[in-house]
């Protein structure tokens, strides 16, 4: 074993342990460090025994043991904990030391700490990390961004333990300055809230709409599966779906209806807001896993106002195949809201961000990985200034083929009494994001007719603004306030 090692992580979580077991599997000596020491021996006495992982019971430790410059990885809970842990370090490292930030931080705290760490001669990154237990072990998908200076120094070691895609690419690459890339980690968290409310909505219509039993729904995802919804998430409810415990129970009907949440979805969401960009689906995603949590508010209000599920009547097999056409519609448009908000971000934030390597970056180890995500890198390949995937001309061609069998999953899921909020939004944003006019004019003229806000007019040019007296008691004075 070398005596100092090629980097430094701390944080002994399951994401923590399995980073580390993949850098060593990939020719890296690690240090380790928790701040229960215990757990540092215990690892090293179980999982990491016999490979080059060097044990380290003090920061100071951990710092003597490294190759300089320092890469240090903080795997620990966001937040306060990631402040106090980067004093600690600035305590025992010295300038040109790199601390990497792999946890999900909200990316303002990692821009100010980028520049903080700066400040003190440091190098600072912030990278999110996807993919879950196995993805940390066997390759999760890495998004790093901070300090330009410090990625040539971690390079070799994330593009070694990250996914590859099918053709070798890996899955990580340099995102951008500052907090970049916790936002695209951001996005990719909030991305993954809608893809994951828009199948259970699929789900709902199966079990409550046409009565199929989780057998054959696991069937239909299996098929699914092999075919252009190919992805992670289809993957895993389709053997969610055939699970069984020791005593023979479908376990998935045994799980309370009541979703948990870490907060990335409501940043994702709080951050579209910020930028003004219309986040529809997404923000459903989100809605609809609060609304899940008052558990005990629905049941109370399904007893004083009850409500009964109509039967399907019609081609259970035309609507299942309708069911697999509306959920690609509706995922191409989560895509595309969020690849719509990190182009908005990046004008806030002056980042360079590279829209085809993003989607590069997610094509494998990630929760949201698809096959999907490599008709998005093609389509910034072909026009890296795509404002929208919905202008790009293989989505075009995709979604309007959809629309038909779009449109009937939503009627038939509002005759059943059975809510899609995500399918729904995602077509309500279809419809709104390629109509030439909304009625914005008159919601305009309302804001002008109480609070003297203006408007522009068709027949002048933007920029221009007016204002009309419209009750005859008015003056001319007006908000002078106008945010499109």
């Amino acid at each position: 074993m070398k005596n100092k090692a090629d980097i430094g992580l701390i944080g002994l979580a399951v994401m923590g342990e399995n980073l580390i077991l993949n850098m060593e599997s990939k020719g890296f000596t690690v240090a380790a460090f928790n701040r229960t020491t215990t757990k540092v021996d215990e690892f090293l006495a179980g999982r990491a025994a016999g490979k080059n992982i060097i044990g380290c019971h003090s920061l100071q430790e951990l710092a003597d043991k490294l190759e300089k410059p320092r890469k240090i990885m903080m795997m620990v809970k966001a937040g306060k904990a990631v402040d106090e842990l980067i004093e600690q370090l600035l305590a025992v490292c010295e300038p040109g030391d790199i601390l990497i930030d792999g946890g999900n931080s909200h990316f303002p705290d990692t821009i100010r700490r980028t520049a903080y760490v700066e400040s003190k001669g440091l190098l600072y990154i912030g990278t999110g990390v996807s993919g879950g237990e196995e993805g940390a072990l066997k390759g999760p998908s890495m998004m790093p961004g901070g300090s330009p200076a410090a990625w040539p120094h971690v390079k070799p070691i994330f593009q070694a333990i990250c996914a590859k895609t099918p053709d070798g690419e890996p899955c990580c690459d340099w995102v951008g300055e500052n907090g970049a890339g916790h936002f695209v980690k951001m996005v990719h968290n909030g991305i993954e809230y809608g893809d994951m409310q828009l199948i259970c909505e699929v789900y709902d219509l199966m079990k409550r709409g046409l009565g199929m039993t989780n057998a054959e729904m696991h069937k239909v995802f299996a098929e699914w599966y092999e075919g252009e919804l190919n992805s992670y998430l289809i993957e895993i409810t389709r053997d969610i779906l055939a699970y069984k415990d020791e005593q023979g129970n479908e376990v998935v009907d045994l799980i309370l209806d009541a979703a948990g949440q870490k907060g990335t979805g409501k940043w994702t969401v709080i951050a579209a807001l910020d930028d003004g960009m219309p986040l529809t689906l997404i923000g459903e995603a989100v809605f609809a896993r609060c609304l899940s949590a008052i558990k005990e508010e629905r049941i109370a209000a399904s007893q004083q106002i009850p409500a009964k599920v109509k039967p399907f009547k019609g081609d259970k097999a035309k609507f299942i195949n309708d069911l697999r056409q509306a959920l690609y519609a509706s995922k191409l448009i989560s895509y595309a809201q969020g690849f719509q908000l990190m182009r908005a971000a990046a004008k806030t934030y002056k980042w360079n961000l590279n829209y085809g390597g993003i989607a590069l970056m997610w094509r494998g180890g990630c929760i949201i990985r698809s096959a999907f995500l490599g008709d998005i890198k093609k389509a910034f390949q072909r026009n890296p200034d795509l404002v929208n995937l919905l202008l790009d001309k293989f989505f075009n061609k995709a979604v309007s083929k959809r629309q038909a069998a779009w449109r009937r999953v939503i009627m038939q899921a509002v005759k059943m009494g059975i809510p899609t909020p995500c399918l729904s939004s995602a077509l309500v944003y279809f419809d709104g994001y390629r109509s030439d006019r909304l009625p914005a004019n008159l919601l305009q003229a309302q804001r002008d007719y109480f609070g003297a806000h203006t408007y522009e007019r068709v027949d002048k040019p933007r920029g221009e603004f007016f204002h009309t007296n419209w009750t005859g008691r008015g003056g001319t004075t007006t908000a002078r306030t106008y945010t499109v």
